[in-house]
C-alpha cells in the first residue's frame, strides 16, 4: 500500500511539474533505472555484466561502471571477476530500501523547481523564493522519509505479479 501511495504522489508531482508549468523537463533517471536493475539482478542467477545493464539501459557500458561503483562503495553490489564475472546484489533486497540507493548516487535534487533571482531586491520575490522554498523543503523531507520505508524487497514484490508475462528488457532476457 505505502508503495502505491508513493507512486502516486511522485506521479502527480511529475504531472504538475510537466504538464501544468508546460515546461519540458529533463528528469535525472539514475534511481528508477538502478533500481530497476537491481531487483533484476536479484531474480536472476550469476552476475550481470555492465554491457548487458548497459543494453537494458540503452547506455554506456561506462556510464554502468561508473554508476555500479557508487553502489558497491556504499555495499549494495559487488562485482566478480574472471569468466562469468560482472555485477552482483552484495546484499538481500530486504535490507535495501529507495533511500539507500538514492543516497549511494549522489542524492540527486528531487525537484526541478528552481527559485526566481531576476529581482532579490523586491519583497514580493522574496516572499514567493522563502514560499516556494519551504514547501520544497517539507515536500523533499516526506518524499525521503517515504523513500526509507520502501524496500527493493516490496518492489520485487509489487512487481512479481507481472512477472509471469513476456519480459521486454534485455536483463530479462539475458538471464531467463
Amino acid at each position: 500500500m505505502q508503495l502505491l501511495l508513493l507512486r502516486d504522489q511522485v506521479s502527480l508531482l511529475h504531472l504538475r511539474s510537466a504538464n501544468e508549468l508546460g515546461q519540458a523537463m529533463r528528469h535525472d533517471t539514475r534511481l528508477s533505472r538502478m533500481l530497476h536493475v537491481l531487483v533484476h539482478m536479484d531474480r536472476h542467477e550469476g552476475a550481470a555484466t555492465s554491457e548487458t545493464i548497459a543494453a537494458m539501459l540503452g547506455t554506456n557500458a561506462v556510464v554502468v561502471r561508473r554508476t555500479m561503483a557508487g553502489l558497491r562503495d556504499q555495499g549494495y553490489v559487488r562485482s566478480e571477476k574472471g569468466h562469468g564475472g560482472g555485477w552482483v546484489l552484495a546484499r538481500p533486497l530486504r535490507e535495501i530500501t529507495l533511500l539507500d540507493i538514492h543516497n549511494a548516487l549522489g542524492a540527486p535534487q528531487l525537484f526541478s523547481i528552481g527559485l526566481a533571482g531576476d529581482n532579490p531586491n523586491c519583497v514580493i520575490e522574496q516572499a514567493v523564493n522563502a514560499s516556494l522554498a519551504g514547501a520544497m523543503h517539507e515536500a523533499e523531507a516526506i518524499l525521503l522519509s517515504k523513500f526509507a520505508q520502501v524496500t527493493l524487497a516490496a518492489l520485487a514484490e509489487a512487481s512479481s505479479k507481472q512477472w509471469a508475462k513476456p519480459a521486454h528488457c534485455a536483463l530479462a532476457m539475458e538471464h531467463s
